[in-house]
């Protein structure tokens, strides 16, 4: 009875093997084909999709093309058409630009392109402190520097060997007062005796010196002479430490950036930080108004915008930084940002109240301790810093602070106190300056109160409560805080490069932005010497933009553009450039020639004459009397008044499309395609009279001289400078590493000699090689002080001939053991696998016997091998040189690995024959504990049925 069971027990436990055996392959099999059948699913999606990017490339490619063909068809009927057709032309056409400004995708962030490799960077340049934004990541990063600080001062401090730039300079503006530079962002594109420049030289520590081209520059010491840096220079320095502090964060070269400015910069102040620009290697694709990047920061995220056809919601931002004070109102709408106005202070920052501080302690200094602070360059500087952390410190607290400086001046110390209310007593004038640029700014947008939507605020200043409350006090409601104060101008900087870089993917967004000062061309007219003149850009017109205005001349003339209204710009010159348009000549019938003048502010907001071209009439009906009636009419009947008055036609029609259609006129500023102006009634006659002749444009030269411009040879001598003094830096810093390391290594090495490789020298080797430790030690604090790099680097080299030996020693004792254990480990494995196969073990039966003696002889000279290093290694003592090294072990015990283990590990033979089968499944379900094999033959066939497939599937495995 009980064997039986026992039988019928494994008979089931058989079955149930045989059935989990089948589970287990079909699951096997289903899941293959489960993987297959999902990879040919994402074969065919990734198919689709390649099928789905090449339309969409063909259709941008198509798109492009019609939109050339449109906008040249557009040209060709503006030509030919009268006012009447081209305004009907205009309202047509101010709705495509709607649909387009829709955002295509739904992604807020950058999100980079499959073939994208390009760095995308925001630079914000401030007064104090610089920020660096960059896209990755899926989103915008503010980076940190190489003191892991997000802030890096713009600060530049020159010594006798290197520059220092950052964090490192600004801790040197006490100790190397006179050659640390700070607060230049002023001086850019101005004259030595320019005001500002005069009003600034006063407050700054160093020198300034008048540049050969008349422009403001900085006179320090560097590499042991005196140095005379332009403002571009100085500024190229700075971004060149930034663009490297980029590099090294994103693990990639830089070269595309965004850098933000004051918005209230002019023309030439803009050209010259491009030129600053271009000295630090950055190719700058648009100089941002800091408050537009703000705006950006602010709008690309918001998903809840009123559609483009609903009333937009007006935003006013307020930025008060170190040196100034700029506001601007958006109206957003979805996918689009339109400034509306701007306006500014550009003397009121958080430096005026530590200059308020400074000027108060100063006087109470001077009454208390009878001392004359601003008579001490250093003394100055401490005080002005300690005032800063004093004002932010009651920007926080309304008790009483202290202010204490130790050893400030003729070895005293001095101390004070200040509460808040005493703060905003002594700077009462300076918050009252808040308010007027809100009410001007809110006038020139036409805007009330109750249209703001809300009132976001940045800058260092902006938390200093007083201000605080001027802003809220003004627009009767709370302010916003959402934006980060420091970074909220790198982070729009960032998403703007990101928009305009093609190697990132960002939510549609157009920017509008606005011109600061209106804009005048003058030039002279042929009737008693007369002059002409036109406002082409007034005061917050939208930018970029361009224009284009016709003239009637027959020769080359000159146009003058300057800023209208000089009381409402920082800046002493008005002038902008002059702009020559030559190869002007009269018609082949003596009249005067038609030329076209395309004017322009570009993106970075300069104003420029971007073209000119010539309209040659050439007769086809042979009718003599048309066009030159018509022109000699023109000729005859203008007058200074009516020629001025043509102009600003044209302007005042330009300007009204501009303020129904700036977006569309933005767009198509970016395409290059020329904005047509409104044309006057002589103008309508002209083109009236010409669509009887063939006409032909030609494009025409213009030589431009403009105000302040830095020449192209004076930048390229810059850029060469800059990159002598990354070279000096580079060489400076490989002298002072390969410095270190003969320092490090003789501190290192002569610990080391006390503890871990004491055992490992003699008494007499240890002594010898301490003095020279010793004398290495001296040296390098005495005429090793100031060596060059190769003389630090011979002198490693021969302290480690002495080093090594012992170095290697010590690690030759600590790693051989294990290597030692490892290659016996492995030789105990083989000689087991040889003892099997010596007692036929089943498993190595398959193995070649002429293989197998290769092995055990191979084995039998490896222990020989081993024994022998072991036991001579044993014999020596620890400050002996090695018999056998690690290496050698290692390199052992893989060519035992290579010899052996092919042979030992060789796999048995599958052996699949038809009539072996029935046997294989019989002895499968066969005997067990010691059963004869007759007790289950009566069940041969059912087991064989059922573990046919089964065997199969099994030896597949």
């Amino acid at each position: 009875m009980i064997t039986n069971r026992k039988q019928e027990t494994h008979k089931k436990l058989g079955e149930k093997k045989q059935k989990t055996h089948e589970e287990v392959n079909n699951r096997v099999r289903e899941t293959h084909k489960v993987v297959n059948d999902r990879e040919e699913e994402t074969h065919e999606k990734v198919n689709k999709k390649q099928k789905i990017y090449e339309e969409v490339n063909d259709k941008e490619q198509e798109t492009h093309e019609e939109v050339n063909e449109r906008e040249q068809e557009t040209h060709e009927e503006e030509n030919e058409k009268e006012q009447d057709s081209q305004t009907s032309s205009r309202s047509s056409r101010s709705n495509s630009p709607e649909e387009d400004a829709v955002p295509a995708q739904q992604a807020s962030v950058p999100s980079p392109r499959p073939s994208g490799g390009m760095s995308v960077v925001g630079i914000d340049l401030g007064f104090l402190n610089c920020y660096i934004a960059v896209a990755r990541s899926g989103g915008i990063e503010t980076i940190a520097n190489e003191y892991s600080d997000r802030c890096t001062p713009a600060c530049i401090s020159l010594g006798s060997r290197t520059r220092a730039i950052g964090n490192a300079a600004k801790s040197q503006i006490v100790t190397n007062v006179r050659n640390t530079i700070h607060g230049f962002k002023k001086l850019h594109g101005r004259s030595f005796d320019d005001p500002i420049v005069q009003t600034e030289r006063i407050r700054l520590p160093y020198e300034l010196q008048k540049m050969p081209n008349g422009s403001a520059g900085v006179k320090v010491r560097y590499l042991e002479e005196e140095r005379p840096f332009a403002i571009e220079q100085v500024t190229g320095m700075l971004l060149a430490k930034l663009k490297e502090t980029s590099e090294n964060a994103l693990k990639k070269p830089v070269a595309d950036c965004v850098i933000s400015i004051p918005s209230f910069f002019t023309d030439a102040e803009r050209r010259s930080v491009m030129a600053a620009a271009q000295v630090a290697g950055l190719n700058c694709l648009r100089l941002m108004n800091e408050t537009t990047a703000v705006a950006l920061a602010y709008g690309i995220y918001k998903q809840d915008l009123p559609p483009l056809d609903e009333k937009p919601r007006n935003v006013v931002f307020i930025d008060m930084g170190h040196s100034a004070y700029q506001v601007s109102v958006c109206a957003f709408n979805k996918g689009k940002l339109k400034v509306l106005a701007t306006t500014f202070d550009p003397y009121l920052g958080g430096r005026n109240f530590d200059e308020a501080l400074v000027d108060y302690f100063c006087d109470e200094f001077r009454t208390k301790y009878k001392i004359n602070v601003k008579e001490n360059s250093r003394a100055l500087l401490r005080l002005y810093q300690e005032c800063e952390k004093l004002k932010k410190l009651m920007s926080a607290n309304a008790s009483d602070l202290p202010l204490n400086i130790e050893c400030f001046m003729n070895d005293l110390d001095v101390s004070s106190k200040m509460n808040r209310a005493q703060f905003e007593q002594l700077c009462a004038s300076l918050f009252a300056r808040v308010e007027p640029p809100l009410k001007a700014v809110m006038e020139q947008a036409n805007l009330q109160r109750e249209d703001v939507s809300s009132i976001e605020i940045v800058g260092g200043a902006t938390r200093i409560p007083a201000v605080k409350e001027q802003i809220t006090k003004f627009f009767l409601k709370d302010i916003s805080t959402t934006l980060n104060a420091d970074e909220a101008v790198a982070r729009g900087c960032a998403l703007q490069c990101a928009i305009l870089s093609p190697a990132f993917k960002v939510r549609e967004f157009s920017i509008t932005d606005v011109v600061p000062y209106s804009i005048t061309l003058r030039w002279k007219t042929s009737f008693e010497d007369g002059n002409g003149e036109c406002e082409v850009f007034c005061k917050n017109h939208p930018a970029p933009f361009s224009k284009v205005i016709t003239f009637h001349k027959k020769e080359p003339f000159e146009l003058d553009a300057f800023y209208t209204n000089l009381h409402e710009v920082p800046y002493p010159d008005p002038r902008i450039g002059s702009f020559t348009i030559q190869n002007v000549f009269p018609q082949s019938d003596g009249d005067s020639s038609k030329v076209k003048v395309k004017v322009r502010i570009n993106i970075h907001g300069i104003f420029s004459v971007a073209s000119a071209s010539v309209i040659e009439k050439q007769n086809i009906d042979g009718d003599p009397s048309d066009v030159p009636m018509e022109t000699e009419t023109s000729l005859k009947n203008e007058s200074k008044d009516d020629v001025d008055k043509m102009q600003v036609d044209q302007e005042e029609g330009g300007h009204q499309k501009c303020h129904a259609e700036h977006t569309p006129e933005e767009e198509i500023d970016h395409t290059g395609t020329k904005t047509k102006p409104t044309p006057s009634d002589k103008q309508e006659r002209l083109n009236q009279t010409s669509k009887k002749g063939k006409v032909k444009s030609i494009d025409l030269p213009i030589q431009s001289s403009l105000c302040r411009q830095l020449g192209q040879d004076l930048l390229n001598s810059y850029i060469e400078n800059e990159g002598k003094m990354i070279m000096q830096d580079k060489l400076e810093k490989e002298r002072n590493d390969a410095k270190n390391a003969v320092e490090e290594y003789v501190y290192d090495f002569r610990d080391k000699l006390g503890t871990v490789y004491e055992k490992f020298i003699t008494q007499e080797d240890l002594n010898k090689l301490s003095a020279i430790l010793e004398d290495t030690e001296n040296w390098l604090y005495e005429e090793g002080e100031d060596q060059p790099k190769q003389i630090y680097v011979d002198k490693l080299q021969e302290l480690k001939k002495y080093g090594q030996p012992i170095q290697m020693r010590y690690m030759e004792h600590e790693e051989r053991p294990k290597a030692l254990n490892d290659l016996g480990k492995k030789i105990q494995l083989v000689m087991k696998v040889i003892e099997a196969y010596r007692n036929k073990d089943e498993r190595y039966d398959h193995l070649d016997p002429g293989e197998m003696e290769k092995v055990e002889k191979y084995i039998s000279e490896a222990m020989s091998w081993l024994n022998s290093k072991m036991n001579a290694q044993n014999k020596l003592s620890l400050t002996q040189d090695p018999v056998v090294k690690v290496s050698e072990i290692v390199a052992k015990s893989k060519e035992l690995d290579n010899f052996c283990n092919p042979i030992i590990y060789k796999p048995k033979p599958k052996v699949e024959v038809a009539e072996d089968k029935a046997k294989a499944n019989s002895e499968h379900n066969g005997p067990m504990d010691g059963q004869s094999g007759t007790e289950t033959k009566p069940d041969t066939t059912k087991d064989n049925s059922q573990h046919t497939k089964s065997s199969g599937e099994m030896e597949v495995d």
